[in-house]
């Protein structure tokens, strides 16, 4: 019995190993000897082998996703701090972060100057969209060609951030005709989020160079 329990187990492994499923090949005994203790019948089994596999495979998709969206760094909402900028419309941003605006293929513009947390945002969403299954992919305003923007006009959903006023995007873009094409489609149907007030890093490296209060002095002495 126990040699066919072991010719059973390593075909098991060679089936489970041939169907592409790594983590019920590395797990199936350890969860065959749970379920035997524990007297689970051999549906619970599957279940357990099943819901495991579904699990890890979940996560390396989401790995993957947020590889290919190379962002330039990982940024959540849990650590943005909407107390240094309450100009931002938080209750807006909570709802954002459900990711409703994907499915009604809607735009998100953030403005503000450097530093307001724009790119924070904008990065935190895109992490989210990333978590729930969702395709997204980071790039700047000289990768985002207008006909990549055309292309997504009422098909998919964009995040766009931007330090400079609409009427200054002609600075960027270089004629007035592709600004206008181009806001009129971002602007369709879109959220808009503003962040006024002074730049985070500005702030933190004031504040790192700020004299202790109540600092001594350094003292000389006579020879």
């Amino acid at each position: 019995m126990k040699k066919q329990q072991t010719k059973s187990t390593v075909l098991l492994k060679h089936h489970l190993k041939a169907l592409k499923l790594p983590t019920m090949h590395a797990e199936c005994e350890k969860v065959a000897a749970r379920c035997a203790r524990e007297n689970i019948d051999h549906w619970g089994f599957l279940l357990q082998l099943c819901e495991l596999e579904l699990i890890e495979r979940e996560k390396r998709s989401a790995a993957r996703r947020l590889k290919d969206a190379k962002f330039p760094s990982i940024k959540t909402l849990e650590n943005f701090d909407f107390q240094a900028q309450p100009s931002i419309n938080k209750p807006l941003v909570s709802e954002l972060m459900r990711c409703a605006y994907i499915e009604g293929r809607e735009t998100i513009i953030l403005i503000g100057n450097p530093g307001t947390g724009k790119t924070h945002l904008a990065t935190a969403l895109g992490v989210e969209a990333c978590g729930r299954g969702k395709r997204v992919r980071f790039c700047q305003i000289t990768e985002l060609l207008t006909e990549v923007i055309s292309n997504a006009y009422e098909r998919t959903s964009l995040i766009v951030t931007t330090n400079l006023p609409f009427e200054q995007w002609t600075e960027v873009l270089g004629s007035e005709r592709l600004v206008g094409a181009t806001l009129d489609r971002l602007t369709h149907r879109c959220h808009i989020l503003e962040a006024t007030g002074e730049s985070y890093r500005l702030k933190d490296a004031k504040r790192r160079h700020r004299p202790e209060a109540g600092g001594k002095r350094g003292s000389g002495s006579k020879s």
